[in-house]
């Protein structure tokens, strides 16, 4: 057998390597798992024999979607105290988050995402320290932080404090540094006020069920494991930055329309909807292949119980049926896609009337607490995130230019 042959496996050998259907082993490719090129002098394909037994020493499962596993098994995954997922809802420190949300505020769950009980990180005298700089941006970006922070490096450097390697002190620093995220994007001065009460007050100061609905979004989003954000927020900390950098690097990446902009995306569905019949736009959508954003979720396979807790306060609160359960109710019927959390913010947004944008907003609140949660936890284990890249590039020895 020559060099090339060894290099390389058919479809049929390939297969039975690894005991699967050629469909599962085409899935397989399709994911980047195993690499494939024409064959020479041949219409079919061949498959390196390299990436086939790595696959089976790994046991790595079918890619094909059951219960929770729906992402790239090639992605990285980190060992973590702080929360993880199941189908009843994400679980914060053997918490359900559901149930927690029934009645605990965000800076109780603050508290128990980061582990403390010696000290009490949102003690009224713990307030952060505002500069001329914040004011400003908060006067005009309060609901775009995540654009205008960036360009404000000195956000941390007023705390001096902010290096504290002390697990009670980085949980001092947290909390400072969600009362000032929570106050600019109010376009307020920190307060010791519980954080949902200051938003219900800046926002929906009229509306009586709104302090408890929102106090039960924030709790929902508090956090959701190693989401795009959140290992963003990881990767900051773990080449050594402080707290405030990294919640920073988490608000860059929530706002992508894949992510925490998703609720925007929904909530642009709802203001469709408002004047408008459920059931003919929902097909007339369908039929022209659109997508229905707040639909669908890459873990829940039964539906996102964060979205069904919110959803159900809501109707409790007297919002509007069609958007509590017609326009689910319709979308499933026509998509097999069940409603997630980034509608029922849409709604929750809707039925308050709460500023355009503060989908984001609200969700980035919430989930600033998780983001210090994990960066805390990163800062101690002290070691930098650096994930290996498998080359799938020209073969080496290439010349330049040819």
């Amino acid at each position: 057998m020559n060099n090339s042959e060894e290099l390389y496996l058919s479809a049929r050998e390939a297969a039975a390597e690894l005991a699967i259907s050629p469909a599962t082993l085409y899935a397989y490719v399709s994911r980047g798992l195993i690499r494939s090129e024409p064959t020479p002098d041949s219409r079919k394909n061949r498959y390196r024999a390299e990436d086939v037994r790595a696959l089976k020493e790994r046991r790595v499962p079918s890619p094909e979607p059951r219960g929770l596993r729906s992402f790239d098994a090639d992605l990285p995954v980190m060992d973590t105290e702080i929360s993880t997922i199941t189908e009843e809802g994400a679980i914060y420190r053997g918490v359900n988050c559901v149930d927690l949300a029934e009645n605990d505020t965000l800076e109780h769950t603050a508290t128990l995402l980061w582990d403390v009980s010696d000290v009490d990180p949102f003690a009224p005298d713990n307030q952060p320290a505002t500069s001329d700089e914040m004011r400003a941006i908060a006067e005009e970006h309060h609901l775009d932080m995540a654009k205008e922070l960036g360009k404000a490096p000195s956000v941390g450097q007023s705390d001096p404090r902010a290096f504290t390697r002390a697990p009670d002190g980085r949980a001092m620093v947290g909390a400072r540094i969600v009362r000032l995220l929570v106050a600019t994007m109010l376009n307020a001065e920190p307060s010791a006020e519980p954080l949902h009460q200051q938003v219900a007050k800046a926002w929906a100061a009229d509306n009586k069920h709104a302090p408890d609905l929102i106090r039960r979004a924030l709790v929902l989003l508090a956090d959701h494991e190693l989401n795009a954000s959140t290992f963003t927020a990881r990767c900051a900390a773990s080449t050594g930055l402080n707290l405030y950098d990294s919640v920073i690097a988490g608000l860059a990446a929530l706002k992508g329309p894949k992510h925490g902009g998703a609720g925007v995306l929904a909530s642009q569905l709802v203001k469709t909807l408002i004047d408008r019949d459920v059931e003919p736009m929902v097909r007339e959508r369908v039929a022209l292949g659109e997508r229905f954003a707040g639909f669908g979720h890459g873990v829940y396979k039964r539906g996102d119980p964060r979205a069904q807790s919110l959803l159900n306060a809501l109707a409790r609160a007297g919002a509007p049926r069609k958007f509590t359960r017609e326009v689910p109710e319709r979308i499933i019927e026509a998509t097999g896609e069940l409603v997630n959390i980034d509608y029922a913010l849409a709604v929750l947004v809707h039925a308050l009337r709460l500023p355009a944008g503060s989908e984001l907003a609200l969700f980035a609140m919430a989930r600033s607490v998780g983001w210090i949660a994990h960066a805390s936890e990163q800062l101690q284990f002290g070691k930098l995130i650096r994930p290996r890249a498998r080359y799938v590039g020209p073969a080496p020895g290439r010349r330049a230019g040819s």
